[in-house]
Formats: structure tokens, C-alpha cells, sequence
């Protein structure tokens, strides 16, 4: 055979192989497909996957177990799941295909290798696997990164324990209260080191480097160390080997490239993010974001395209999403810290998620314990006296004349400007971000969940700072920028968090985020209320909030066919406030009684529509709470007033707008009965009923 002809016969053979392996591929029906899309904007519903809602330490089957603080998770090809629980339990947790729970790693707070229980955590967070099984740790409060075997062996991969900046040998290197962790697929990991605002790397051999961040929080894309991040809390790290980042203060994600290039796809204004704070990625691009204040957990689409998956509503919205992951299937877990719960995000119908947004409890339980403060005032002295001067769900405005502007979210002690404000309970901070606001009339902190707010946070009325928990940053020009309290900085009850600012209060919030309760329910040292709420007009409206007229024997007219706004002006009164303290009541409701003074049928008990057991975190609810005309005196009014609309319902969280329709009822002469009462149970008695007759 010649030369030639043997060529053209190798050409043909290999194009024959060609064809026939492309054939055999296109029609075997066993070749493996790729995974599918991910759809974008699909309707989500909130399905309960552990904790019962109840701060504490239970392992055993899902539904009754009890977490602190469950931060970081992390899912294995079987479905396993690990939850780094943080708080005062400390461990790595971990539930099992059956759905039971148990402890992998970790018991009491500390610092220390070994096997199981005999290992020591302070404040785990982030959590990531890699090939092999092993789990990665940030350990927040130990500034460090820890490796924790399939059988429970813990061992330090870097850092010394105590925090500082520095690369090099995983021994020596140092790291500033590590959050977010994550491993490529070449067993790289990579760390959110929120406090040194930077991201580094460790390697095969163990040894820290920098790959993007520079000496100072801020917000600037760039290369390596002339970039700039803020708070970083969690990252993912794609099949390319970018790494994700929630850069949680400068309200972004950000992308990082292997080297160390920055760039800043998602921000608050084009992509609707606020503190974005935990992060999940697809095989194809798409992310998931939750975020630390508001609740809510988005999908942005590759194109930067948001959609709220939770939280657009109360009935799903969460309280701290601290933790997202995907597990084999593509379906989106999430770690609820504030609410102490775990949940599955799952694709539904839109009809099905209408009906049921949630399978399973979503919050912190009723009976979740308030913190043990002893009775504890947040200022000196502790164990006496002090003026309450505003309560729960009362009305406040703004600065710009709008007296309607937000419901009040906690409790405000009065105290002197420059007084020390003093922690009630024992506690740790939580939060990434556990102060907000230097010098702003708002500027606060929490711990756990108690926020102190209208402070100097860590420093006294001259501003000095002399507490090194209280990290004050400082701008490029020298001057005062933010005060930092890392996660996992602990107080005890009585230690100073600051001074009053200018507001001359102490407002005290109390409960998670989304969810905060009355803290009279605290049981603060000489506090009594024995003054009954006094109700100073009750009055109808039409749908044009006209008043309803009245007849000359005084009773109010009532046409049939229109919804009837009932409105009721009415205060309270504590032990030893100065009488004009006007105080907001705790929970209004309507009956319908006969001329006789019966009740009407389905009006045996009243109609108890608002009650501000717990805040409504809708904006809106202040205005569905009250009526035109309410507000406090800064605003303009000569008194303080509280016009309830008391037949609109805000009540465990919820709100809806309503009205009391009458058309069932003959006409006649009746009587409308309030009921108002305030925290400790005492009800008005006088002024509570209106003359009607319907016509």
C-alpha cells in the first residue's frame, strides 16, 4: 500500500471512530446528564428541619432539639449535616439521615485539640468540608481555623489562639475573629478574617497568606492588599476558583480571583442588599444571600437580578439566616441563629406557598427564657428605681413633622446625659456587626438578645475608651469611624457598655431580631403599676376618616353598608412617673353589647385586635396600629396621644387593616365596650363605652 493511500485510510478510520462515538453518546440512554439548571425566582416555603425554639443544649430527635447559637452548617453527599452551634454550648453538632441529633465536637467554651467532647470551641461560626469528609472550622473566639475529622478528632490548622495579623506556618499565623471558611476542590481553604478585614488563604502544607485586604476596613476594588473589605463574614468558592465573599458592612458581595484581583458584582443599590452576612453557590452562578437584619434570604440571578425567596413576609421571615448551604439535590438549608432553628428552603407552587408559607414553627419559641437579669436596671443603681418613659409599640415620629413614623421597639429608662449604662445579664455578642452608629443619637449594641441603645458605646462622656473589648477604628484622617465588639466578646452583668448620649434614655430592646418582646416581662426591681388606663375618647369613622355623627341624645349614628373605623384615644400611668409621663397601653379590644348591657352573639369576650406582645417588623404597622392625630410632644402635639385603631389587628407580629361591620346586627340602640389594658393586667373602667344605634 502506498504512503498516501495508508494516510487516507488512517483519516477515515479515526472519522469513522468520531462518528460512531458521537452516535453511541447521543443515543445511550445511561450516559450521565449534567446536573440541571438552576431556575431562577421559584416560590419558596420555610419547612422545619430542627430546634424546638428554645435557647439551650438538647441532642435527640430534630424536633426537640435545643441550639444557642446555630451559625455555621455544612452538608455531606448523604445528607448528613453539621451545625457549628455557638453561644454557651460551643460544639459541632451533627444530624443523621434519621433526622437525630448528636454532638460530633466540642462541650465547654475553651481552646483545646482532641477527641469529641474532650475538644474545646469559643464562638465556631462558618463551617466547609472537604473530598475527604473533613470539616473546617472558623473558631471565632479562639482566632482560629480548626479541622475536624468524620470520627470527631479535632486539631488547629493556624492560628495561636489569640488575635493578631500574621502569615506564615499555620502555628504562628494569626487571625482576628475568623466568621466564614470555605475549601476549593483542591482542598485549599480559604477564610473571611472579618476583624483584619481581609481574606486568606491556607494551603496544602499549612501555611496563611493574604490574598486580598489591606490594613484598614473600607470599600475599594482592587489587587491583593490595595483592596479593601469591611466585616466579612462568609465566603464560597466556585469550580474557577473565585472565591464569593459577603462583605457584610459595605452591604456587597464581592468576587476575589486566584490572584487576588477584587471586584464588586452586587451592592445594596443595584442588587437591594442590606448586611449581607451568609452565602450559598450553584453549580451554575446563581447565589443565595442571607442577610443579617432584615430576614430575609435572596437569589440573585447571574445578571444581578434579586429575588426574595424569605422574609417578605412575617409569617417567613427569619431572624438571623447566619448560615446557608445546598445540599446534593440542590436544595437550600439554613441556619436560623437568632430563632435557634434550621430549616429547608423548598421549591413549592405559588398557590401552595399562599396557603402554607411555612411546615413547621418559624421564630424563637413563646416560651423561649428572657435573659436572667435578677431584676437588673441598666443603670446605677442597679436594684432600685428609675422612670420608665416609653414602652413597647408606642407611636413615635421623625424629624421632618411626620408624627406616624414607626411603632417604639423596646423599653426607654431615663438617665442623666453621661451616666454609665450597665449590662442587666450575662452575656455574649452574637452578631458580626454587635455596634452600630458612633455619635448618631441611635448608636447602640447588643448582646445576645439585649440591645442598649442611645449610648457612647464603650467610652465615657468625654469619649475615652478603656475597655480593650471596645475596638474604636479610625478613618484615614485619624478621626473616630466605628466602634467594633467582635463576635464572641463576653460581658457580665454590671459591667459598663457606656454612657447615655444626648437622648437623656436608655432604650432597651429585648429579643431576637424581627421578634422582640415587651421588657416589662424582665421584672425590673421596684417597678409597679397600679394605675388603671385611662381612655380619653372613643370615636367611629367612615372610610374617609370622617367622624361618625352623633344624635341629640348622644348616641353616635351608624349607617349600614360601610366598614366602621373604631378609634380610641387612651394612655397609662406607672408608680412614681411624674403624671404627665404618658405611657402606651399593652392591648385594646371591642365588644358589642345589647342596650341591656349583654353581649351580642360572637361578642362574649372581647375582640382583642392589638396587642404588642410582640413588634410587627412591617414599617408599615404604625400606621395600621394608629390613627391621624397620634404622636408624642416633640412632634408638635400639646399632649401626647395614642389613638388605637383598635378594629385594624396588630397582634403576635402580624397586622392586617380591618373594620367592624355592622350589617348583622337589627337595628337599635347599642353600646360599643373598650377594653384596655396595660402590661400588668389593669384595665380601664371608666370612659370605656360609646352609645350607638344603628339605623
Amino acid at each position: 500500500m502506498s504512503r498516501k493511500a495508508w494516510l487516507w485510510s488512517v483519516v477515515v478510520l479515526i472519522a469513522v471512530a468520531l462518528a460512531a462515538t458521537f452516535f453511541f453518546a447521543a443515543k445511550n440512554p445511561d450516559a450521565p446528564a449534567g446536573p440541571a439548571p438552576t431556575p431562577f425566582g421559584w416560590t419558596a416555603q420555610l419547612r422545619l428541619v430542627a430546634g424546638d425554639g428554645v435557647r439551650g443544649m438538647r441532642n435527640g430527635p430534630a424536633a426537640q432539639v435545643r441550639f444557642d447559637d446555630p451559625y455555621g452548617v455544612a452538608v455531606t453527599e448523604d445528607g448528613t449535616l453539621y451545625v457549628a452551634d455557638a453561644g454557651d454550648n460551643n460544639r459541632i453538632r451533627r444530624i443523621g439521615s434519621d433526622g437525630v441529633v448528636t454532638t460530633l465536637a466540642g462541650f465547654a467554651e475553651g481552646f483545646a485539640d482532641g477527641d469529641g467532647t474532650a475538644a474545646r470551641f469559643n464562638t465556631p461560626s462558618g463551617l466547609a468540608l472537604d473530598r475527604a469528609g473533613n470539616l473546617y472550622v472558623a473558631d471565632t473566639g479562639n482566632h482560629a481555623i480548626r479541622k475536624v475529622t468524620p470520627l470527631g478528632r479535632v486539631s488547629t490548622v493556624a492560628g495561636t489562639g489569640l488575635a493578631g495579623f500574621r502569615d506564615g506556618a499555620g502555628t504562628q499565623a494569626q487571625f482576628n475573629g475568623p466568621i466564614g471558611v470555605a475549601v476549593d476542590a483542591h482542598g485549599d481553604v480559604y477564610v473571611a478574617d472579618t476583624y483584619n478585614d481581609r481574606i486568606r488563604r491556607i494551603d496544602l502544607q499549612g501555611r496563611v497568606s493574604t490574598l486580598a485586604g489591606g490594613d484598614r476596613p473600607g470599600n475599594l476594588d482592587g489587587v491583593g492588599a490595595a483592596a479593601r473589605f469591611d466585616t466579612p463574614t462568609a465566603l464560597a468558592v466556585d469550580a474557577q476558583g473565585i472565591v464569593w465573599v459577603a462583605d457584610t458592612r459595605n452591604n456587597a458581595i464581592r468576587r476575589v480571583a486566584p490572584d487576588g484581583t477584587v471586584v464588586t458584582p452586587y451592592y445594596a443599590g443595584r442588587n437591594a442588599l442590606y448586611r449581607p452576612m451568609s452565602l450559598a453557590l450553584t453549580h451554575d452562578g446563581l447565589l443565595y444571600v442571607g442577610e443579617m437584619s432584615s430576614g430575609r434570604v435572596i437569589q440573585l440571578s447571574r445578571d444581578g437580578r434579586p429575588h426574595v425567596l424569605t422574609g417578605a413576609t412575617q409569617a417567613q421571615r427569619l431572624s438571623r439566616p447566619a448560615g446557608l448551604v445546598l445540599d446534593a439535590k440542590g436544595t437550600l438549608l439554613v441556619a436560623d441563629a437568632g430563632s435557634r432553628r434550621l430549616h429547608r428552603i423548598a421549591a413549592v407552587e405559588a398557590a401552595t406557598a399562599m396557603a402554607t408559607p411555612t411546615l413547621g414553627a418559624v421564630g424563637p419559641a413563646p416560651d423561649d427564657p428572657l435573659p436572667a437579669t435578677d431584676g437588673r436596671w441598666p443603670l446605677h443603681p442597679q436594684d432600685g428605681w428609675h422612670e420608665v418613659v416609653g414602652t413597647l409599640g408606642e407611636v413615635r415620629g421623625n424629624y421632618d413633622n411626620e408624627s406616624r413614623d414607626h411603632l417604639h421597639g423596646g423599653l426607654d429608662i431615663r438617665g442623666d446625659v453621661g451616666a454609665q449604662v450597665l449590662a442587666i445579664a450575662d452575656g455574649k455578642v452574637s452578631s458580626p456587626s454587635g455596634a452600630w452608629g458612633l455619635e448618631e443619637l441611635g448608636e447602640g449594641m447588643a448582646i445576645d438578645g439585649l440591645s442598649y441603645i442611645h449610648m457612647r458605646v464603650g467610652r465615657d462622656a468625654r469619649g475615652v475608651v478603656s475597655d480593650p473589648r471596645f475596638q474604636l477604628l479610625r478613618d484615614e484622617a485619624g478621626e473616630p469611624e466605628r466602634m467594633r465588639v467582635p463576635r464572641g466578646t463576653r460581658f457580665k452583668a454590671g459591667e459598663v457598655l457606656g454612657t447615655i448620649n444626648r437622648m437623656a434614655h436608655v432604650h432597651l430592646s429585648v429579643g431576637a431580631n424581627g421578634f422582640e418582646r415587651n421588657a416589662v416581662a424582665l421584672g425590673f426591681s421596684g417597678y409597679a403599676d397600679h394605675y388603671s388606663p385611662r381612655i380619653e375618647s372613643i370615636e367611629l369613622f367612615d372610610a374617609s376618616e370622617r367622624s361618625l355623627a352623633k344624635r341629640a341624645d348622644g348616641r353616635v349614628r351608624v349607617p349600614r353598608g360601610m366598614g366602621v373605623q373604631i378609634v380610641v384615644d387612651a394612655w397609662d400611668q406607672v408608680d412614681r412617673n411624674l403624671p404627665r409621663r404618658r405611657l402606651g397601653l399593652h392591648a385594646l379590644g371591642y365588644q358589642v353589647l345589647r342596650a341591656d348591657g349583654t353581649p351580642w352573639p360572637g361578642y362574649e369576650t372581647p375582640r382583642m385586635n392589638i396587642e404588642f406582645n410582640r413588634m410587627p417588623a412591617d414599617p408599615d404597622a404604625v400606621k395600621v396600629a394608629y390613627a391621624p392625630g397620634s404622636g408624642i410632644t416633640v412632634h408638635g402635639s400639646a399632649a401626647t396621644h395614642f389613638k388605637y385603631v383598635v378594629s385594624n389587628i396588630v397582634r403576635d407580629g402580624e397586622l392586617a387593616a380591618g373594620a367592624w361591620w355592622p350589617d348583622d346586627l337589627p337595628a337599635g340602640d347599642y353600646t360599643l365596650r373598650i377594653t384596655a389594658v396595660d402590661y400588668m393586667g389593669n384595665a380601664a373602667s371608666a370612659g370605656r363605652d360609646l352609645n350607638m344605634v344603628l339605623e
